[in-house]
């Protein structure tokens, strides 16, 4: 059963477990002042959804990459929030709009990630203690833990560390995962280290 994990005042993830890809695939949301965002959606069950929309409208709704489309057609034909989407993309949506490196939605930034995925983003939020929201260039799931997207996934993996470098540059406590449970502690100085060793 999937279920909503609202893991701080802003923050709420949900997840399972795909047969296809032998992984489990997570989302995440961000609510500000009834203003919904959504992170690599998944489906959430209706009673899930209902208590999820309950706090306000989902205004956007954002891919990391372009291997994350999962359920975001369906979040958006029910919703017509505006869609986020890499350049890879954007011939899916008639309402998206092309992610590129310093964007801001708000208070949200979007980094470009080169080297992992194609069209991979990561995303910082600064309140609270300052929040980053990844797609596939880091995991934190058994028996990986958390590291760097395997060499075999990325277009060229000593290209994103350096990419990933840039995130360092934000100051930030926890960190979300398209594939894995948060850190929601030190994130930063955990980072750091993973890009060190």
């Amino acid at each position: 059963m999937i279920e909503l994990d609202w893991v701080s005042r802003t923050f709420a993830i949900w997840h399972r477990y795909d047969q296809t890809t032998k992984t489990e695939l997570f989302s995440t949301a961000l609510i500000l002042e009834n203003d919904l965002t959504i992170f690599d959606p998944i489906p959430l069950p209706k009673k899930s959804r209902q208590e999820f929309e309950s706090f306000g409208t989902i205004g956007r709704i954002v891919i990391s990459n372009a291997n994350h489309m999962r359920a975001a057609e369906v979040f958006a034909e029910a919703e017509s929030a505006v869609v986020f989407v890499p350049a890879e993309l954007s011939a899916q949506f008639s309402n998206s709009h092309t992610l590129s490196d310093g964007l801001e939605l708000g208070a949200l930034r979007a980094t470009q990630i080169e080297g992992a995925a194609a069209g991979e983003f990561a995303f910082y939020h600064p309140d609270n203690g300052g929040t980053l929201i990844m797609g596939d260039a880091l995991i934190n799931f058994d028996p990986h833990g958390f590291t760097l997207l395997p060499k075999k996934y990325c277009i060229d993996q000593k290209q994103m560390t350096r990419s990933l470098r840039k995130l360092l540059d934000f100051d930030f406590t926890r960190i979300f995962f398209a594939h894995g449970n948060p850190i929601m502690l030190r994130g930063h100085d955990r980072l750091a280290a993973l890009l060190d060793t």
